[in-house]
């Protein structure tokens, strides 16, 4: 008896918490802008995020060839190219922090030579990588 004694005090404590409630008295023009702050953020599709960059050639032939290859030896990594002139570059992955496409290069670095990371702005919220 004497052992549970010690939870009366918790349970009147407790009682008195449930009746308890908090009111938040905010500013109109605060209002506003966490408002427009939301809306701004619920309309972009894209984040800034990380990738992990494969090749860069001047051949299209090779590029094809390369992702053929890594789409066979790893198809749940999204991998794509963009050519800005003169190179065709291909990219895999597509994460939000830099430590986990850190990952992804170092599982990737005992196949491919010469990986680094590349920032990419225009990630799609869809396409982010929680994993590697």
């Amino acid at each position: 008896m004497k052992k549970y004694l010690f939870l009366l005090p918790l349970m009147v404590f407790s009682c008195f918490l449930m009746g308890q409630s908090v009111q938040v008295k905010m500013d109109p023009i605060i209002g506003d802008m966490l408002d427009q702050y939301t809306a701004v953020n619920q309309s972009q599709n894209t984040v800034s995020g990380w990738r992990v960059q494969i090749l860069a050639t001047t051949s299209r032939e090779r590029l094809e060839s390369v992702q053929q290859s890594f789409r066979y030896h790893y198809p749940n990594i999204p991998v794509d190219w963009e050519h800005s002139r003169p190179y065709y570059k291909l990219q895999a992955g597509a994460f939000r922090t830099k430590r986990d496409a850190l990952r992804l290069k170092y599982i990737l670095s005992r196949e491919y030579e010469g990986l680094y990371l590349v920032r990419d702005d225009a990630i799609a919220k869809g396409e982010l990588l929680n994993y590697y």
